[in-house]
């Protein structure tokens, strides 16, 4: 067992599978949580994001949660020209196709993944070690984000039960949760820009130039607007849990394009800041940067910006 699966299975196990579940008047604490397994090691918190949103959603579903110990994650990337299919057959589901960005892989035990079937796109609970026929080699070669292990990888196996298909046609996308689970990944962005932050801190003296003060100045308030703007959106999710507003999507868009920004700004403050000795020489900072800027990479940038702009053109009372 890998050093980061032995550390994913302990923080897995370290909280109940209904951990903080978005909308349960605790969303904070588990944004909270992310972003403090963030400030320590991003692969970390992908993978344990990835493992509570998994349950989350079968919570959402109406599954029962699985035992403590099981860990998940959630494949669901649509890019690369690659795609999933699957198939009803008279012995279960039938999944073919491969898919990047695969995170946890040859370290969870299970995975949500979506997939293109003949009535529509749907969401299934697969065994990773019997599903997942091939690991294609190199195809995770990331600097950042490496220990994450989002590999590219080929489904197949012994067909799914039918109980293995998780809600209805189009129900991975059309739920709520689906916004709920995208502003937890901003708060591992958030949690990564607090990491970096608090190296430069901890290494400046009082004899630090003024210059180096305004970077970190400015760094602190962009880490507190972030850290706002979590904590205004959790609430939200928890006054309105089941989306009944239908805000869900761009209260989730906005802060993800607000702490997107802030992260990003911070990665380049902390550059000047520091400058490039723990950049080079501080093998944990310099794992930090490479990770941030790896995982604000997911970011759909001016495609996510476009759609957040076009909702609010056709959503009333949105400012």
């Amino acid at each position: 067992m890998s050093l980061m699966e032995s550390r994913l299975r302990a923080v897995a196990q370290s909280r109940a599978p209904a951990f903080a579940l978005p909308g349960s008047g605790s969303t904070w604490d588990r944004f909270e949580a992310f972003a403090e397994w963030a400030a320590d090691d991003l692969s970390l918190a992908r993978l344990a994001e990835g493992h509570f949103d998994a349950l989350a959603i079968l919570n959402e579903a109406g599954v029962p949660a699985p035992g403590v110990g099981t860990t998940y994650g959630v494949w669901a990337a649509r890019s690369g020209g690659l795609g999933v299919t699957a198939r009803l057959e008279s012995d279960g589901w039938h999944l073919s196709g491969m898919r990047q960005f695969c995170s946890g892989s040859g370290m969870i035990d299970r995975a949500l993944v979506t997939a293109e079937a003949p009535d529509g796109y749907r969401l299934f609970d697969l065994d990773v070690a019997m599903n997942v026929v091939r690991v294609l080699p190199d195809s995770w070669v990331a600097v950042g984000m490496a220990d994450s292990r989002s590999e590219t990888v080929e489904f197949g196996g012994p067909p799914l039960p039918e109980s293995g298909a998780i809600g209805p046609p189009g129900f991975y996308l059309d739920r709520p949760g689906f916004w709920f689970g995208a502003a937890g990944v901003a708060a591992c962005w958030y949690g990564g820009a607090v990491g970096l932050l608090l190296n430069v801190v901890e290494s400046q003296g009082a004899a630090s130039s003024e210059v180096v003060m305004v970077s970190i100045g400015r760094a602190v308030a962009a880490v507190a607007a972030m850290r706002h703007v979590l904590r205004g959106v959790a609430r939200e999710i928890d006054d309105d849990p089941t989306d009944a507003s239908g805000e869900a999507q761009r209260r989730s868009m906005s802060a993800r394009q607000a702490i997107h920004a802030g992260a990003t700004e911070v990665l380049g403050l902390v550059a000047t800041a520091g400058g490039a000795r723990p950049l080079c020489h501080d093998r944990l900072q310099a794992q930090r940067a490479a990770d941030l800027y790896v995982y604000l990479a997911q970011h759909h940038g001016a495609q996510d910006a476009a759609a957040l702009g076009a909702l609010a053109l056709k959503e009333q009372g949105w400012s």
